[in-house]
């Protein structure tokens, strides 16, 4: 998964080190630089994800970091479990500890929900996409979306950039679903796709005249009444694909499955609390 990682991403993760430790590192100065290994135990159950950007702040500070496990493993719960070990001079090891711990835990708290939803969708029959959403957090977008790699769901778009995604805001700022369809593509050329929100049957058809790729049918009252547009706008359009959105859980998504080619539970991204870590120390010896 690490190739798929866009080429800035070692500097992103520099600047987390860099906004943990603006200014003296008092801790560091009383630990110094003795050599020392830590064990990392994961304390929770769930997928493993985020190790490039955990190896990285560690390799960063010239540290060394070894693994047990592999990503996208699913650690099982039950008690505490040594998955890895860093080692390297006690101030370094210690600078980075929360930075990568951070990282590594929101990334698995991501990752194991992403295989939550899509191992949930698989047995219930549904071959569609589950997929992330843009509610990502500012500056952590690149580990969250890794992450739903990871667990096995679909990233979405990634930026504003990769797809043309038109909201009820735009449409109102254009006068109409056509008019903002057209300027879109003027713009956004042939190469791109286009996705057009809609609360209706009446704007799904609209969107779906204009030359929308993706039709998102958004905050439906009940699964039923968004399943009965979405046959009809299928039977109408039927190389479109429709997605689910709006209100849609994990608790509730399986019964969005028939009719749409996505479901995009709500707030994948973040959508579970992080997984837990904890190094401990456990040696100052030399190696």
């Amino acid at each position: 998964m690490e190739a798929a990682l866009p080429p800035h991403w070692k500097s992103e993760v520099a600047k987390w080190v860099a906004d943990d430790a603006p200014s003296l590192d008092v801790g560091g100065f009383v630990v110094g630089d003795g050599p020392t290994t830590a064990t990392l135990f994961a304390k929770s159950e769930g997928v493993l994800a985020g190790v490039p950007f955990f190896n990285w702040v560690f390799e960063g500070l010239g540290c060394e970091v070894t693994w047990t496990v592999q990503e996208g493993e699913w650690l099982p719960g039950g008690g505490k479990r040594a998955i890895g070990t860093v080692r390297g001079p006690a101030r370094r090891v210690l600078l980075g500890e929360r930075t990568a711990l951070n990282a590594l835990s929101r990334a698995s708290g991501v990752a194991t929900e992403s295989r939550r939803c899509v191992e949930k969708a698989r047995k219930r029959g549904w071959h569609g996409a589950v997929a992330g959403t843009r509610k990502t957090t500012p500056g952590f977008r690149i580990v969250e979306k890794y992450a739903l790699m990871v667990g096995g769901a679909a990233t979405h778009r990634l930026d504003l950039s990769q797809m043309v995604m038109l909201k009820d805001n735009h449409v109102w700022a254009a006068g109409s679903i056509k008019g903002a369809c057209e300027a879109a593509k003027k713009a956004a050329g042939f190469s791109a796709k286009l996705e057009v929100e809609c609360r209706d049957l009446a704007e799904a058809m609209e969107a779906c005249e204009a030359g929308a790729d993706v039709v998102m049918l958004d905050n439906y009252e009940t699964p039923e009444a968004l399943k009965e547009d979405a046959a009809a706008l299928k039977r109408e359009y039927p190389h479109v694909l429709v997605e689910a959105s709006g209100g849609i859980t994990f608790a509730t998504m399986d019964a969005y499955f028939a009719a749409t080619s996505h479901a995009s539970p709500r707030a994948r991204c973040p959508g579970r609390p992080a997984s837990t870590f904890q190094p401990k120390k456990t040696t100052t010896t030399a190696w």
